[in-house]
């Protein structure tokens, strides 16, 4: 990310890109821990894992099964 950490830009940053890249709304993204830091845990609502894990490997340009 290159948005600033002031004010939040950055954690609003994160959720913008994840929601583009997973094709989710942002309200369904949420950063659980590290608002302050570089490290987060994020938690996503309305997917389930498997789903969530495909997306990640599509976006990744893996294809199934791959390591």
């Amino acid at each position: 990310m290159t948005a600033p950490a002031a004010e939040g830009r950055a954690n609003d940053a994160v959720r913008r890109l994840l929601a583009d890249t997973l094709d989710l709304n942002r309200r369904d993204i949420e950063i659980v821990t590290g608002h302050g830091t570089r490290d987060k845990i994020v938690a996503f609502d309305g997917i389930g894992q498997e789903e969530l894990e495909r997306r990640l490997r599509s976006a990744a340009g893996d294809s199934p099964g791959a390591a």
